[in-house]
């Protein structure tokens, strides 16, 4: 039996739920109670033998699902809002929220099953420059990268770079990535508040990896946007389509995704003219929705699989 832990409201957890149906695989969910807004009426419970995680179950209003008889967990973080907890100051609501969270988090981390993905496995994203070391450690090369709260060595970063620069947020918190140019140029002394991310820009192409377990699924994506992500609202063109890795950056994949502690991982490649691939970053919760559908590319299925205990077909 699968637990998937989230909201089967959030697009990416029903795709991984519809996929589970339609490949007649047994799943339980853990997720927000669709009038309350929280995890009320399920329980988690847990037990720990000198250090060892001894027996447990997890449960809904009509169900129990002991952890003997799990193959496999789908874990996306629960974005269930504070104030929806009844009764509570939003204050005491939210704290509330919290500590829900990080038990379910201890508990899931110690599951002897596969779990796609471990929370402190996923932890190397929430800061970029210490995940661009592990890149690296992996043999992918890396843009020169300046992270800094002055001004001054902003500019002399952009000069040294011909003022070829982007710019982006430091922590895991999505940010769309811009350009640096003269508008920002003007709003730097901001920076004095928080250190932000500048990095040398790539040209190329971009390519989305998603790694599950020792498979890829790679996604050429063409488009003249700086973030391809955010290209339909720029007003710009997009293709995507499937592509072939090299074997050596095929290689390198997994191995990144294994190094990071991850199953399931999106991996954002650029491909240059002369056949370099550099890597900017390994997403441990990936939204894969929008590749599978643009693609056809079977990861939800490779995706299944993993959770059922089923060797690839």
């Amino acid at each position: 039996m699968i637990l998937v832990c989230g909201s089967i409201s959030e697009p990416v957890t029903e795709l991984v739920c519809a996929r589970l149906e339609a490949e007649g695989l047994g799943y339980r969910v853990l997720g927000p109670n669709a009038s309350t807004g929280s995890t009320a009426q399920s329980t988690l419970h847990a037990q720990w033998s000198n250090g060892d995680f001894h027996r447990g179950y997890f449960s809904g209003p009509d169900w129990r699902l002991d952890v003997s008889d799990l193959t496999g967990v789908y874990f996306r973080p629960l974005q269930a809002p504070a104030a929806s907890l009844p009764g509570l100051p939003a204050a005491a609501a939210q704290a509330l929220q919290a500590r829900r969270m990080a038990a379910l988090g201890a508990i899931v981390d110690t599951l002897p099953c596969p779990v796609v993905n471990p929370v402190i496995a996923g932890m190397s994203n929430s800061s970029k420059p210490h995940q661009a070391m592990l890149i690296r450690a992996c043999g992918f090369p890396v843009p020169a990268t300046l992270i800094t709260n002055d001004p001054a060595a902003a500019l002399a970063f952009a000069a040294e770079h011909d003022d070829d620069v982007i710019y982006k947020s430091i922590s895991g918190v999505r940010s769309i990535v811009r350009r640096f140019g003269s508008r920002q140029a003007e709003r730097l002394p901001l920076l004095r508040h928080g250190p932000a991310q500048f990095q040398q820009r790539i040209r190329g192409a971009d390519i989305r990896v998603h790694v599950v377990a020792d498979r890829t699924f790679a996604t050429r994506i063409e488009t003249p946007s700086i973030d391809y992500r955010y290209a339909a609202g720029d007003g710009q063109p997009i293709v995507m389509r499937p592509t072939e890795l090299p074997c050596e950056v095929e290689r390198r994949c997994i191995a990144l995704t294994k190094q990071l502690g991850l199953l399931f991982a999106g991996i954002d490649l650029k491909e240059t003219r002369d056949g370099e691939y550099f890597c900017f970053e390994a997403n441990p919760s990936p939204g894969f929705l929008f590749f599978e559908r643009a693609t056809g590319q079977p990861i939800s299925t490779a995706l299944a699989h993993l959770l059922a205990g089923k060797s690839r077909l």
